[in-house]
Order: C-alpha cells, then sequence, then structure tokens
C-alpha cells in the first residue's frame, strides 16, 4: 500500500509533529510504503495571485507533492483545528495543490463536478483545545466537514477517517501519550487494508440505497393506497398487515425493475453526459460501486421475494386470487419489459406509455383487487386516468438529456424517435390532457369526486408547466448545436411536482370519505 502523510502544522515540532511521528512508526510496522510531507518544510507560496490558479507555476515542492498525491492510494493529514478549521499554511497548500484538471474537473452530468482522486482514502488527524465533543455538538466539526466533504470528498476521495485529540491545553502527559499510541495505532491497522470491514459495509449500504433509487418509490405508494381505500373504507386500513404486505409485493417489484434496468441500459449510462437525480440511472455500476453480479443477485432475490409475498398475499386478501394473481402478474410483465427482453418497451417506442401504465392504473388496480375491488369495475380506471396522463409529460422529458446516449445504442425513447422539440411537444400535449380530465373530474364529480377541488391548483400548475415547456423550445435549436446543455433540471422539477396533485388529491378525499 502506498500512503502520503502529510503535517500542516507550521512547527514540526509540535503536538501534530509527533503525532504524525506515531502514525508513521504504525504505518511501516504494517509494512505499507509510507511517504512524508512536512509542509512547513516546503518552499512555496501559499496565495493565489492569478485569477485562476492554474495559471500560477507551481514551485518545485508542490510539484513533487502533486506527485505524490498521485501517487499514494491513501493520504493522511495530521494538522491542527485553528478556529474551527486548518492553519493557513494547510489551507494555502490545498489551494494550490488541489487544481481543476488534476483534483476535479466541470462536467455537465451530476452536480456539475467531478472528482479525479477516486479510487483513494483518508486518514484525518487533528488536535484543538475545545473538546472533540463540545466541537462537535457545538460547532458542528466545520474543519472536518470543509476537510472530509468539501475538500476530499468533493475529489472523488472516500472513505475519509477522523481521529480528534483535545483538549490539548487542558491535556496531561498521559493523555497526550493516549493520543500517540492512538495515532500509532491507526497506522498500525493499515495492516488490515485501507478499508476496515465497517466502512466497506458503509460503501456497500450506500451503494445499494442508491441503485434502489428510492425517490420514484413514494408515487408507487400513493397509487396503491388510492386504489386500496377504493375497494376498502378507510378505517384502520394503514395499520393491517395486509395492506403493508401488499406493498411490501409492490416494493420489491420495483427493486427488481430499477436494478434490471441498470444492467441492461448500462450501455447508454456509460455514454451519458447529462445524468441527474431523476434521470440516467442510478450510475452504481458505471461508477463501480456494484458489480454486475452484486445486481443481478439483487434482481433474483428481489423478484423472489415479489414471488413469495404475492404467494403469501394471495392466501390472505379478501381480493379473489386469480384476479389479484393476474394484476400482479401482468403488472411485473410489463414493469420489467420496460428494458427485459423480450418486450424490450423502451427499446420499440414504448417505454413512456409502460411507465404511465404502471405507475398508475398498474399499482392503483393492485390496491383495489387486493382488497376485493373486480378489476373490470369501471372506477379504479377512472379514478387512475389523470394521474396516468400526468404521468407522461414527465417521463417523456426525462428522455431529454438521455437522448444521446439512448441514440448511441438503439434505445428508442420518445426524445430519440421524436428529438427534443417533439418530445416537448408531447408533453404539452399531455400536460394540456391531464389537466382537461382533472378539470372534467372535478367539475362533474367522476371518480365518485375523488378528484374534487383538484382544478384550482393543477390548471395553474399546468399553465406554469405549458410556459416552461413553450420556454424550453426557444432552446432546442441551441442545445442541438451543442452551444448550452442538454440537462433540463429546473423543468423536470416542474413536471415531476406536477404529477403529485395527481396523487395527493384522490388520496385525501378517498380518506375524508
Amino acid at each position: 500500500m502506498k500512503v502520503l502523510l502529510i503535517l500542516g502544522h507550521p512547527r514540526v515540532e509540535s503536538l501534530c509533529g509527533a503525532l504524525a511521528d506515531a502514525y508513521s512508526e504504525g504505518a511501516r510496522a504494517a509494512g505499507v510504503d509510507l511517504r512524508r510531507l512536512d509542509l512547513a518544510e516546503l518552499d512555496f507560496d501559499p496565495h493565489v495571485h492569478t485569477l485562476s490558479p492554474n495559471q500560477q507555476p507551481l514551485e518545485a515542492d508542490l510539484s513533487r507533492a502533486r506527485e505524490l498525491v498521485e501517487w499514494a492510494e491513501h493520504l493522511v493529514f495530521v494538522y491542527p483545528t485553528w478556529w474551527g478549521g486548518t492553519p493557513a499554511l494547510f489551507k494555502g497548500f490545498l489551494d494550490r495543490v488541489m487544481l481543476p484538471g488534476f483534483a476535479f474537473t466541470t462536467c455537465e452530468s451530476g452536480i456539475g463536478y467531478e472528482g479525479l482522486l477516486k479510487g483513494r482514502s483518508a486518514q484525518l488527524i487533528t488536535t484543538m483545545d475545545t473538546p472533540p465533543l463540545i466541537h462537535k455538538l457545538l460547532y458542528r466539526q466545520p474543519g472536518r466537514n470543509a476537510l472530509a466533504k468539501a475538500t476530499l470528498g468533493f475529489c472523488g476521495i472516500r472513505p475519509v477517517r477522523y481521529l480528534a485529540c483535545g483538549s490539548v491545553k487542558d491535556s496531561t502527559a498521559r493523555q497526550r501519550q493516549a493520543w500517540l499510541a492512538r495515532a500509532k495505532f491507526q497506522g498500525r491497522q493499515l495492516q488490515r487494508g485501507r478499508i476496515s470491514p465497517f466502512e466497506w459495509l458503509q460503501h456497500k449500504a450506500g451503494a445499494w440505497l442508491k441503485a434502489l433509487r428510492l425517490q420514484f418509490y413514494p408515487m408507487t405508494w400513493v397509487a396503491y393506497a388510492i386504489g386500496a381505500l377504493a375497494a376498502s373504507p378507510p378505517g384502520d386500513l394503514f395499520t393491517t398487515g395486509l395492506f403493508w404486505l401488499g406493498y411490501l409485493c409492490l416494493f420489491l417489484l420495483e427493486v427488481a425493475t430499477v436494478l434490471t434496468n441498470d444492467v441492461i441500459d448500462l450501455p447508454s449510462d456509460r455514454q451519458n453526459r447529462f445524468y441527474s437525480t431523476f434521470t440516467g440511472g442510478s450510475r452504481v455500476l458505471v461508477d463501480g460501486l456494484l458489480s454486475q453480479r452484486e445486481v443481478k443477485a439483487g434482481i433474483f432475490v428481489s423478484l423472489l421475494g415479489f414471488a413469495a409475498a404475492s404467494a403469501w398475499l394471495v392466501n390472505l386478501a379478501p381480493g379473489a386470487a386469480g384476479s389479484i394473481t393476474l394484476v400482479l402478474v401482468v403488472l411485473a410483465i410489463l414493469a420489467l419489459g420496460y428494458t427485459a427482453a423480450p418486450l424490450k418497451l423502451s427499446y420499440r417506442g414504448l417505454g413512456e406509455l409502460d411507465v404511465a401504465v404502471t405507475h398508475s392504473i398498474g399499482v392503483l388496480l393492485s390496491g383495489y383487487v387486493i382488497f376485493g375491488g373486480d378489476w373490470y369495475a369501471a372506477f379504479p380506471w377512472l379514478l387512475s386516468l389523470p394521474l396516468l396522463l400526468a404521468i407522461v409529460p414527465a417521463i417523456t422529458l426525462s428522455g431529454i438529456p438521455d437522448l444521446e446516449a439512448d441514440a448511441a445504442v438503439a434505445k428508442r425513447t420518445l426524445a430519440v424517435r421524436l428529438g427534443r422539440r417533439g418530445a416537448l411537444e408531447v408533453a404539452l400535449g399531455f400536460t394540456l390532457a391531464s389537466a382537461g380530465v382533472a378539470l372534467i373530474w372535478h367539475l362533474l364529480g367522476i371518480a365518485e369526486g375523488a378528484y374534487g377541488g383538484i382544478a384550482y391548483v393543477v390548471v395553474p400548475h399546468a399553465a406554469l408547466l405549458a410556459f416552461c415547456l413553450y420556454r424550453q423550445r426557444g432552446k432546442v435549436e441551441l442545445a442541438e448545436r451543442g452551444n448550452i446543455s442538454s440537462r433540463i433540471d429546473g423543468l423536470m422539477g416542474v413536471s415531476l411536482s406536477y404529477v403529485l396533485w395527481f396523487g395527493l388529491f384522490p388520496l385525501f378525499q378517498l380518506l375524508g370519505h
């Protein structure tokens, strides 16, 4: 293992210097290849004098430091916490070394920046006069957050361990010896690897949470709850095990679906320059957070759980077993068929319709038949129609950022087939259609008044969304010429929030009956 230790104290002969010595001793005993930089002994100007730090030539010592940062697999920073942060010397070192093009780069995806120092981990060892617990609870650890998250994490370095030693001013010789022993122990721990078992577990848990894409699940729950309420009086519905068992089936099916999409859409996701929270997949395979084998195992486990939970549900539910089975089987075929063979609906130009159907009538009808309703009854279909129409604009717009990547792998989304302008026109048409249907349902009391009052918020929101879509049309030509980004985060936010009304209004109306 290649380890670089950087002492950020302006005095080498200090407690921080002793902690650096202790860590180095432990690390070398662990058999690692350790190199050390004492910033106090480097010859460099800590101030950035040029408009861009890249315009200021690096001194010889900083060039060597940069080479060592690039060489290292594990970075160790030992420094005092002064005024809640790092010393000026240490901060100046970071300003001069962690430069654009070396430590990070701008991009058109994610948050707009990408760390270039991925694959490295770090250890922070700091001294302070404030007791560490007070520093954590009262001041919220500003120095740690700035260095671990806003600097190292921003550059792709993670995990970042943290060891705080304090209060120094009130410490005894025995306490200082204990800190030195802890620093040495931290270095010695490297014989077990850069990543501890707990850190590995945290990493995997975080990767799986990212893979699940939980931001899409609330609307599924809402539509399912609407269906269940439509077939059964509210009462204690949400406290019954049957309700949550039914939702467990849908949850596991959605897990299997998003994981399947990640595996099959991997060639497109790798080329996607404009991904965001709601477009471009979870990125766990692209970023190497999970392997294909792990994700495929997740698909298998979730489908197995879906089948087991569905069998249990059919035996417990008051609805007809045949109806429940039929609805769940059709829903599973359509959900998985979004990307999976043989249907591959998103590759045939039917993906948007598929998502709209599964996330409206599909999950709503599941709740309805589980609690005794008939799948062929008009009520659930009328109840779901406005929601179905409202989903189409958002799912159509989500294809615009992905257009180039999807076209490269022959994924025939509406944005690929119709172009950006055509996708915007489809979104506009369905926005107006959903608002019109919502208004009719509101005025005529269709679906037993479940959409009563919705027109008061949907019509203004639809007008706002239509205005945003019209304005976006003016940017299409520039986007196609490559003069502006294909990201449409603001427009996506307006369209996704528009869908919420079509779930929340019927949900609360049915709860009030």
